[in-house]
């Protein structure tokens, strides 16, 4: 590990610790060139899930982006932050299992949907709104009236 401060590979592990709630190694290194001290994290590398766009680009698969998307409808939500963040988790991990890769970013889409219907119907409507593209107050009103007649 190169150090931080003078570039030198020399160094050594003064202390290990598990970190992340055990999904990473946390080192405290001392440099043998300049006495300086630093931290580094070792953790796996997952298989990466590739999301392809609708426009047919593909990114890698980014859990702060979804937990993002998740947040905003949630404001002023009665929806703890850890529920999102478990969920965010749960959806990489099942991602990260699927034999296939590759997944359309619709279907990472309907499965943030999925969740907000069962955690919080005015969540699940801000969040339709955006990820639907509502183009009038119609396709928003069936939109609740489906949503009203799934709950009754």
């Amino acid at each position: 590990m190169k150090c931080p401060f003078c570039g030198s590979l020399e160094n050594r592990v003064i202390d290990s610790r598990l970190a992340r709630e055990g999904r990473s190694v946390r080192r405290r290194r001392t440099c043998a060139s300049c006495s300086g001290r630093f931290t580094t994290y070792e953790s796996v590398v997952k298989n990466v899930v590739e999301v392809v766009k609708q426009d047919g680009r593909t990114q890698p698969f980014d859990r702060d982006k979804v937990l993002r998307s998740l947040r905003l409808p949630c404001q002023k939500r009665p929806i703890p932050q850890e529920v999102l963040a478990d969920f965010v988790v749960q959806l990489e991990l099942d991602l990260a299992a699927n034999p296939r890769k590759h997944i359309r970013s619709d279907e990472v889409g309907d499965r943030v949907l999925t969740f907000l219907r069962d955690l919080d119907h005015v969540a699940y409507v801000r969040y339709a709104s955006v990820y639907r593209s509502f183009k009038s107050v119609d396709e928003f009103m069936s939109e609740l009236e489906r949503l009203q007649e799934e709950s009754t």
